[in-house]
Order: C-alpha cells, then sequence, then structure tokens
C-alpha cells in the first residue's frame, strides 16, 4: 500500500508541473469545445498508457545501454513540439480583429485528429520518457509482484485520465471561453512560443553524463 501512495503522489507532481501536455489540454478546452478538449485528454492518456507499460518492461535498462536512444526521442520529440508551436504562432498572427464575445470557437479539427495531436504531444514529449525511465522505475524493484505492477500501471493511467479531465473541465467553462475569445491572438501565440521554446530546448540541451 505504501508503493501505491508513494507513485500516486510522485506522479501526482509530474502532473502538477506545466507542459506540453498542459498547455495542449488548455489551449484545446478553451479555444474549441470540451468534447474535443476530452479527445485530447484520451491521446495523451494513451501516451501514458505506452510510456508506463514500457518502464514495467525494463525501459531503465534499455535507455542506460543505448544512450543515444533517448538522445534522438530528444530531437524528435523537439521538432514536433516546435513544429505544433509554429502552427499556433501562424495561426494566431492570421486571426482577424478580436471576434465578438457571443462568437463560438471555431472547430479547427475534427475529434479523431484531436487524439492524435494529444497522443503524438506525449509520445513526442522526452520528459515523460525520462520520468518513467528513471523516477518512475526506480520504484518499481525486482519484489514487486507482477500484480502489485498492472496494478500501479492502472493507477497511473486513472490519476492521468482524471487530472486532465479536470484540467479541460475547468478551462472550457464559459468564464473562460469569453476571455480566450477576447483575446484569442495573445492565447494562441503564447501557446505557440510555449511550444517552441520547449522544442527548442529538448534539441538543443545537453544531458549531463
Amino acid at each position: 500500500m505504501s508503493l501505491f501512495l508513494t507513485i500516486a503522489v510522485v506522479h501526482l507532481v509530474a502532473l502538477l508541473s506545466p507542459g506540453p501536455d498542459f498547455f495542449f489540454v488548455s489551449q484545446t478546452a478553451v479555444s474549441r469545445t470540451r468534447r474535443q478538449a476530452m479527445f485530447g485528454v484520451v491521446g495523451i492518456t494513451l501516451g501514458v498508457m505506452v510510456w508506463s507499460a514500457l518502464a514495467l518492461a525494463g525501459l531503465q535498462l534499455l535507455l542506460q545501454r543505448l544512450a543515444w536512444l533517448e538522445r534522438l526521442i530528444a530531437i524528435a520529440g523537439g521538432l514536433y513540439l516546435a513544429w505544433m508551436g509554429v502552427k499556433m504562432l501562424r495561426g494566431a498572427l492570421s486571426k482577424p480583429s478580436p471576434p465578438s464575445a457571443e462568437q463560438k470557437p471555431a472547430l479547427q479539427q475534427g475529434d479523431s485528429a484531436t487524439l492524435r495531436a494529444g497522443l503524438f504531444t506525449n509520445l513526442s514529449n522526452p520528459k515523460v520518457v525520462i520520468y518513467f525511465g528513471s523516477v518512475f522505475s526506480a520504484f518499481l524493484g525486482d519484489r514487486v509482484s507482477t500484480g502489485a505492477r498492472w496494478g500501479l500501471w492502472t493507477m497511473v493511467i486513472l490519476e492521468t485520465l482524471l487530472w486532465f479531465t479536470l484540467v479541460a473541465g475547468v478551462f472550457a467553462l464559459p468564464a473562460m471561453r469569453r476571455g480566450y475569445l477576447r483575446l484569442s491572438r495573445w492565447i494562441d501565440g503564447l501557446a505557440g512560443a510555449v511550444f517552441v521554446l520547449f522544442g527548442l530546448h529538448l534539441i538543443f540541451a545537453k544531458r549531463s553524463v
């Protein structure tokens, strides 16, 4: 029970740290619809399912033996996040003057596309790889039974789903939506800049040996 509680707290702290996943869900919820934001949440949760399963299968050992793989993932992920950021910046710059407060946010892409974007946002974030390959794996020793491992896997997935569902719900509130409609160009521009900075950091950051 103490192991479950420890990992639950550690994972919650990781979720509370703002990153690409958080910015993706919040920006989708405030600029589109709660439904589309939830498809993004499902995509992110699927990504966490993959990384946590790999951690249970020995991701830490793989990264230790293939140091170049972690760097390759960082560069590929950084390029994807920077590309998403550039798209957001271009969309913000091409927007007309602030729309009416009664105007509904436009649907920029379909539900399945939003799900894929959420999935790729999570999979392309090397910080998630490092977290599951080091911090998360550190708590999984040989003495942890198979049943306990899959119980931890289920707990992490549910915790991720619940947290980002809460984020989507908060940012989809009418008050948040009205604020977005007034400041949409600035908010989209800020989100795009954050994604570009995340991407550049992942591409050029040097890992200590």
